[in-house]
């Protein structure tokens, strides 16, 4: 089955390479971007400006497909694509909850964002807490792990 998906606008950030940007936009609260959404989508953006944190839904598009099993950047330990959040994956689709700090017409001014520059912008969703905060939710093998630094040379 092919599916087929079009920009809806681009990411502007200062993280012009992988190794400039954080391993998760919560490490890097301070990071600024600016999310433009082209003008023939502006529209769906009313009342957006009424919730702190949305969901930004983007193509990894310097992304390669890699091995279906890898060594995420928190673990030495090797896992399933699926179950980390690597962005060299089957269809490229990546996923950040940032904080929405305004909104001007088809621009929207985000905090603690974790893109590249000049990617491309598939979606938007807002956060809702009282749907998407399961305080009960396992945290897999993320649970104990501490943040590091990202390796050189290594996605």
């Amino acid at each position: 089955m092919e599916i087929s998906l079009a920009a809806i606008g681009t990411i502007s950030t200062d993280h012009t390479s992988k190794e400039l940007a954080p391993v998760q936009g919560v490490f890097r609260p301070e990071a600024i971007g600016t999310v433009e959404v082209f003008p023939e989508f502006a529209e769906g953006l009313k009342d957006i400006e009424m919730f702190s944190h949305i969901y930004l839904f983007y193509h990894f598009d310097r992304a390669e497909m890699g091995e279906l099993i890898r060594q995420p950047f928190l673990d030495d330990t090797p896992h399933g694509i699926f179950a980390t959040r690597h962005p060299c994956r089957p269809n490229g689709i990546g996923i950040t909850v940032v904080r929405l700090l305004e909104r001007q017409d088809n621009l929207l001014k985000v905090s603690g964002i974790d893109v590249l520059d000049d990617t491309p912008l598939l979606d938007i969703k807002p956060y809702v807490p009282r749907f998407d905060c399961h305080a009960e939710a396992s945290e897999g093998w993320f649970a104990g792990k501490e943040v590091r630094e990202k390796p050189t040379g290594r996605e």
